[in-house]
């Protein structure tokens, strides 16, 4: 049943892709198809805004979105009607939005340039960014490029502002993935003889609550997952991404399916390219200026899978460099009714854009 639903909200999402309202954009992508060794596109949806006329000389801030770990093209235009609805209701300002597919067999690609999973940042930001704005009436400044996603897209957005900062004015993250490794949804993986599934004490490390009860360990998470193979699991997708490439030419694994050990050397990999508050820190000196008061990340104090800890670290790592960063904890929400506002299931998605339109057009209501 789940299946047949998925498939008619789909195809009632199709029918509502009208040129001038909604289209399908894709691009080979020279970079990617290098790395491949076959055709590799960038897709996505564009959400145009109630009014938009390719012909008027208005042009329009940009919302770059990207989903989570199990979404997917279709999953993106649903979304994007969604928001195109708000638009046309007045809940939100009229931008265009641009609704990113970051799926792979693999997991999600997370928009990140990684050795296994190829130069993703590099195609978005310097192929399908400037191709788009060549046929949209987009703002090509970083004031008018603002990124926002959830859990993984949460942590793909956040990447692109703090190795983007040229390109992007701005993201609004909500419930990424962990920014700084000293806390992995609850193991500090720096530490000595870190281990995935056991505290030093030896007690479990749970990877899933709802609020106090503890729903699933890592251990069990990362074994039913190697039951189903090494494609397409969240623990996987994290090695695909940040890790470098094993002898036999597959991502090393960061940790021990078996033991729940922490590889040093692999993690130190990890440390060097994808931990976000490293990364900040290390290039601070250079692009201080441009990421100063853009990193807004929001989070619930009851996430699902623990994500507020690492948020806390990262926050305080952005203050120790003066990033002026702004967080906000949504108290006792979860990983899946953070957007919840009164009874709008959306509704601090309204507030995000109107936030972002007010980084693209200062003043303006």
């Amino acid at each position: 049943p789940e299946a047949g639903r998925r498939a008619e909200m789909v195809s009632k999402a199709m029918a509502e892709v009208k040129p001038g309202e909604v289209e399908k954009a894709e691009l080979e992508s020279p970079v990617l198809t290098a790395f491949w060794g076959k055709p590799t596109y960038v897709r996505g949806w564009v959400i145009l805004p109630p009014g938009y006329d390719s012909k008027a000389k208005t042009r329009y801030p940009t919302l770059y979105w990207t989903h989570g770990f199990g979404g997917n093209l279709d999953y993106s235009l649903v979304t994007g009607l969604g928001l195109r609805k708000a638009m046309v209701e007045h809940k939100a300002p009229p931008m265009i939005c641009v609704m990113l597919d970051e799926s792979l067999p693999e997991g999600t690609h997370e928009f990140a340039d990684s050795v296994n999973d190829g130069p993703w940042g590099t195609a978005l930001t310097k192929e399908f960014i400037p191709w788009l704005e060549t046929k949209y009436r987009m703002d090509a400044k970083p004031t008018g490029r603002l990124l926002n996603g959830h859990s993984s897209g949460g942590w793909a957005t956040l990447q692109l502002e703090v190795n983007y900062p040229q390109v992007f004015g701005g993201t609004w993250s909500t419930s990424p993935d962990p920014s700084d490794f000293h806390n992995f949804t609850g193991p500090d993986l720096y530490a000595p003889h870190a281990n995935l599934y056991r505290k030093a004490d030896g007690t479990p490390w749970p990877i899933m609550r709802d609020h106090g009860q503890v729903l699933a360990t890592l251990e069990q998470f990362a074994r039913l997952e190697a039951v189903l193979g090494p494609y397409g699991g969240q623990m996987a997708s994290f090695d695909w991404v940040f890790s470098p490439k094993g002898p036999s030419g597959a991502p090393e694994p960061m940790f021990d399916r078996k033991t729940g050990d922490v590889d040093p050397a692999v993690v130190a990999y990890w440390h060097d390219h994808y931990d976000l508050a490293n990364l900040v820190e290390k290039k601070w000196a250079k692009n201080g200026a441009m990421l100063k008061g853009r990193i807004h990340l929001i989070v619930g104090t009851a996430d699902t899978f623990y994500l507020d800890s690492s948020a806390h670290l990262f926050e305080a790592r952005l203050k120790s460099v003066g990033a002026d960063p702004h967080f906000t904890y949504i108290p006792d929400r979860t990983h899946m009714d953070l957007y919840k506002t009164g009874d709008d299931r959306m509704g601090l998605m309204w507030q995000i854009m109107s936030e972002m339109y007010a980084v693209a057009r200062p003043g303006v209501d």
